[in-house]
């Protein structure tokens, strides 16, 4: 399984995934699970996977090749596409046509071919957006009423979202909260796990901004992580009942 986060805020978006993909607890592996295309200073989209590797890995790949094709048009391409909308178009049409195709081949063996995906970007002239898209290739887009979006293993990481992040929330902050989301994650689901890959794209940059690959042994998460704990740990024992 999989944790990925995205907020859409008005100083831009902060993104963060797992890497973790297992098939059972003795085949557990390491795969990136954010994907970035830029033509920086024109666009900039990302975007974040989970659910079965096969679909996912497919539709990156077909999505890539329509990018590199000498034939590609904005209805094609999401390098061309005129807006962000028709980017989770192309991107939702492309994830059902893959799930559709696996599925034809595993459906004897009852294998899951579920997958979801975020897409966050922007498009010169165009505003920010982000977009949850379904495995049937439907699609929900971030709001300032709900100004996140989740995929994955996402209970355990919504609280902090919930009580902290507005779509005024800074980028530091944003960032601290989507750590701190995927940290509540990591303690409680083994099937989520580290480095963590982080992503963060200012408003009109039109390119990555920011990017950070997080370790295991990372120093600076870790205080975090312990910082967090020993709050928790300070509110609860001053809490009255």
């Amino acid at each position: 399984m999989t944790y990925c986060v995205g907020l859409l805020l008005k100083k831009g978006i902060v993104l963060l995934s797992d890497t973790r993909t297992n098939a059972g607890l003795d085949n557990i592996a390491t795969y990136k699970k954010m994907f970035t295309f830029e033509v920086p200073g024109e666009r900039v989209i990302t975007i974040l996977t989970a659910g079965s590797l096969s679909v996912t890995q497919t539709t990156l790949a077909r999505l890539r090749e329509e990018i590199e094709d000498e034939d590609a048009t904005p209805a094609t391409s999401i390098l061309l596409a005129p807006t962000m909308l028709k980017v989770a178009e192309i991107i939702g049409n492309t994830l059902a046509s893959v799930r559709k195709d696996i599925n034809s081949k595993m459906n004897a063996e009852a294998v899951p071919t579920s997958a979801s995906m975020i897409v966050a970007g922007q498009r010169a002239g165009g505003d920010m957006r982000m977009f949850l898209i379904y495995p049937e290739g439907n699609f929900i887009e971030a709001t300032e009423d709900t100004p996140y979006l989740q995929i994955g293993e996402h209970k355990y990481g919504k609280p902090i979202l919930d009580r902290v992040v507005t779509p005024h929330t800074s980028l530091e902050d944003a960032t601290k909260a989507v750590l701190l989301s995927m940290d509540s994650t990591l303690r409680s689901n083994l099937s989520v796990g580290m480095p963590l890959d982080l992503a963060i794209i200012e408003t009109d940059d039109c390119k990555i901004s920011s990017k950070r690959r997080i370790e295991a042994k990372d120093a600076e998460f870790a205080r975090m992580s312990e910082a967090w704990s020993r709050a928790l740990r300070d509110g609860f024992r001053q809490i009255e009942i």
